[in-house]
């Protein structure tokens, strides 16, 4: 009975871990920017992506950061380990990351939209947007938008936008995007990785609109899992049932794989504006794949920066 036991308590280990991306492609000679890679599945993407090519950490909390980078540098024997100071709660830190980054390099070949807030009490990023909308969305599409002209010369590049299974339980509220007449925590995690997917869909249709040839610049967005890590820190309840039911969550480093998938995995060279989970496609809310929600959400983005992408 025990070993029957064992085995069971592995295969469902097995199943709990998913996918992995089985993927040796080579990053010699070219750059990721990885945001939020000082903790969780950031930094396991960034251990993997520093065994190939140089890695940029762009974080809020340097310190950390640069504790992440040094064990990964250690660990790889790769000094191109990087850390540059990003705050995605604040579009003056985002565009003061960008200046630099495109003062002090010439290519940029895989972006990973990674680093999120969840479950936080209410509060406002430096710009006046609700914290989950803020930081999971609008940061990362003006960072994106920062430095779109230089992926798109240092192309084939890619763009991997971590999203969430919680994507199905959101929708864009344009009548109240900052949550100021109604807020729930939850819901707000939600919105925001709905934000994502859409994003990521219609950022993926306007280049490939603009490409007659090969797709050679795509864009694509993730569930990683339901990962054990720091995520849930606003938490008390989410922290104590992550800790309870650990053996049934995955390790960051397993958490990590379809992020690693889609930005290395040859045969996504020419996919675009695809929803992944598990290193495979998979199934994207209805309200995920509406078009018109996408384009709106697209333009009141750029309102509320200040910005003109067309």
């Amino acid at each position: 009975l025990p070993s029957a036991l064992t085995a069971a308590a592995l295969s469902c280990r097995r199943y709990v871990a998913g996918g992995r991306c089985k993927s040796a492609a080579r990053l010699e000679g070219k750059v990721v920017v990885i945001t939020g890679a000082n903790t969780g599945i950031g930094k396991e993407t960034a251990r993997d992506l520093a065994r190939r090519g140089k890695v940029i950490v762009a974080c809020r909390d340097i310190a950390k950061a640069e504790a992440a980078a040094s064990e990964i540098r250690a660990e790889t024997g790769n000094q191109q380990v990087i850390v540059k100071k990003l705050d995605l709660a604040d579009t003056k830190s985002i565009r003061e990351f960008a200046e630099k980054f495109l003062a002090e390099e010439k290519e940029l070949h895989v972006l990973i939209n990674n680093a999120g807030v969840m479950l936080c009490p209410y509060s406002k990023t430096a710009d006046g947007f609700e914290m989950h909308l803020g930081v999971n969305h609008l940061g990362h599409f003006l960072l994106t938008f920062l430095l779109l002209e230089c992926l798109k010369q240092s192309a084939p590049a890619r763009i991997v936008n971590v999203s969430s299974l919680a994507h199905h339980g959101g929708r864009i509220r344009f009548h109240d995007l900052h949550g100021e007449k109604s807020y729930n925590r939850g819901l707000a995690y939600c919105h925001s990785k709905l934000a994502n997917v859409l994003f990521t869909r219609e950022l993926a249709r306007r280049l490939q609109g603009k490409s007659q040839r090969r797709v050679e610049f795509t864009a694509n967005v993730l569930h990683p899992g339901s990962v054990h890590s720091e995520l849930v820190r606003h938490s008390f309840v989410m922290t104590w049932l992550w800790k309870i039911f650990s053996f049934f969550l995955k390790t960051p480093q397993e958490g990590a794989q379809t992020s690693i998938y889609c930005a290395v995995a040859e045969e996504l060279d020419s996919v675009t504006g695809q929803y992944f989970s598990d290193c495979q496609p998979a199934y994207v809310s209805p309200r995920g794949r509406d078009d018109e929600t996408a384009k709106k959400l697209w333009s009141v983005s750029c309102e509320l920066l200040g910005i003109q992408w067309d």
